[in-house]
């Protein structure tokens, strides 16, 4: 079983809504808004987004070559079960905050990922959540339920 604290395997950031995210060395959570120079970034309830590199290794079993970033995820950690979180749950990461928002998405219309395999674990594990206390996140720095 695995614990209520893991470690962050890459943060992701792109230029435009719809497309992969690419690991980046940091990025910046910015309060109220996100992660600084993501396409997603702004107000409302869903600012950032996370996904297990477990989640991710059932896609790999299903025959895909996947890894952080692919499902346009944000924060890519492992070690924590992500899919045991509740909203209004806060998770500590580097220096921010942040809180559980939305637990999975529904997908309207269906991404390469899902034609590729028949099925796709974002709209299941995946989470967002919105940044309380800002700061640089980096790979390799924990994650924590608070």
């Amino acid at each position: 079983m695995l614990s209520p604290a893991g470690k962050v395997v890459a943060v992701c950031v792109s230029g435009k809504k719809g497309e992969k995210k690419a690991p980046v060395p940091s990025v910046t959570l910015v309060p109220g808004q996100g992660v600084d120079r993501d396409a997603h970034s702004g107000p409302g309830h869903r600012q950032v987004s996370l996904l297990a590199v477990e989640s991710i290794a059932k896609m790999k079993a299903k025959g895909l070559s996947v890894g952080p970033g692919d499902f346009a995820e944000n924060i890519t950690v492992e070690g924590i079960e992500l899919v045991r979180l509740r909203v209004g749950d806060r998770l500590r990461t580097g220096e921010a905050l942040l809180e559980i928002t939305q637990l999975g998405k529904e997908c309207h219309n269906r991404c390469a990922i899902y034609y590729q395999a028949g099925d796709c674990v974002m709209p299941k594990e995946g989470i967002f959540a919105r940044v309380i206390r800002g700061g640089t996140l980096r790979a390799g720095d924990l994650v924590e339920k608070v």
